[in-house]
Parts: structure tokens; sequence; C-alpha cells
């Protein structure tokens, strides 16, 4: 896959394609729709997916971590 063809490619589709990976090994969330503006004015809902390199437990440890690190360092003062 060239980098020039993403565009042309759903998200559904490049997700797939990390998820068919042996070698990814990882998280990807994304919005459950598509968004299109700058702001978000209402709550959202996400989806969560992994491949078999990573089992439930661990998928949740690392989102934890993602978590207290992002509160940690990026938090808004």
């Amino acid at each position: 896959m060239q980098s020039s063809d993403l565009a042309f490619y759903t998200t559904q589709e490049l997700i797939s394609e990390l998820m068919h990976r042996q070698t990814f090994c990882g998280i990807v969330v994304h919005s459950a729709e598509d968004h299109k503006q700058d702001n978000w004015a209402a709550e959202r809902t996400f989806k969560v997916h992994f491949n078999h390199n990573l089992d439930v437990g661990r998928a949740t440890r690392l989102l934890d971590t993602v978590a207290e690190y992002m509160d940690l360092n990026l938090s808004e003062s």
C-alpha cells in the first residue's frame, strides 16, 4: 500500500489491514461515527480493535497505561 493511496481506503479497510498483520501489536481506537468538524459538540462513542497478538487483559492494561500517561503529561492547566 502506497501512502498516496491511503485516501482511497475506508477506515474499516485500513483497520482490517492492520489487524491481519502478524507484526502489529497494538490497539486502534476510532470514532464510531464519521466526524468531519473541528469541534466535538456532543459525547462520542468509540470502537476499539486489537488482534490476536494481544488478549483482553493486555489490551486493557495498554489502554490504562496510555490514559495514565495522558493524565500526567498532557493535561490542560
